[in-house]
């Protein structure tokens, strides 16, 4: 099984919203800080009252596969934490349109 390095712990997805610099896409709206590591940590952010767990565990499935297509080409070293937006439809996504999303913030933020 493939390894990503998460953000797991309260405040270390407090740090990344409140320090980091924000860009905000159709689906979904990344924050970004820098880290003292070599290697990138993600973490995912999906609230309760937009779905059910299984439609919040895809939304997060698609989003952890985006990153990790990608992984190998963006800058190391940062923070980045990823929300999905309260406005984008959540039953009627894809994986193209997610990845597509998250690749136009990458470029905007820099990292790629």
């Amino acid at each position: 099984m493939r390894k990503i390095d998460t953000l797991k712990k309260n405040y270390e997805f407090k740090n990344v919203i409140n320090r980091g610099k924000f860009y905000r896409g159709k689906y979904v709206t990344i924050y970004i800080t820098k880290n003292k590591e070599e290697k990138n940590k993600i973490g995912i952010a999906i609230s309760k009252k937009l779905a059910k767990a299984n439609k919040r565990n895809r939304l997060k499935r698609l989003i952890r596969e985006s990153y990790y297509l990608k992984k190998d080409e963006l800058e190391k070293g940062h923070n980045i934490v990823f929300i999905w937006n309260r406005q984008a439809d959540i039953l009627n996504n894809n994986f193209k349109n997610v990845s597509k999303d998250i690749l136009k913030l990458f470029e905007k933020a820099g990292l790629i």
